[in-house]
């Protein structure tokens, strides 16, 4: 039970970060929280394929944010907050890339 929470925990967080409209000290509170509850997961390939999964859409994510960005002119409101929204997600992004390295380490470690 605590694994679904956590994991629902996760997709709620990266739900938030994904969002527009953070300011910086409420994007902050939530990556910690974040961050925590992935320290709180187990270190088992179910969990790694659960990051994996949320990677993959992360980067699809990306693509199509820097895709929206590059339609907008420069120097417009909109392309820069266009920009600032493809850095904070890029940021994630960062975050559960690293996380999915971290829990292969710790995988391939033990010999799973």
């Amino acid at each position: 039970m605590h694994s679904y929470i956590a994991r629902a925990n996760v997709d709620h967080y990266i739900a938030l970060l994904n969002g527009a409209d953070l300011m910086p000290d409420r994007r902050s509170a939530i990556t910690k929280m974040l961050i925590s509850e992935v320290d709180g997961l187990g270190h088992d390939l179910e969990q790694l394929e659960f990051f994996e999964n949320r990677a993959a859409t992360g980067r699809k994510r990306v693509e199509t944010v820097a895709h929206l960005r590059d339609g907008f002119a420069f120097g417009t409101p909109e392309r820069r907050h266009a920009e600032e929204l493809l850095v904070n997600i890029e940021n994630l992004q960062t975050l559960l890339e690293d996380t999915c390295h971290r829990l292969r380490r710790k995988i391939n470690s033990r010999g799973l």
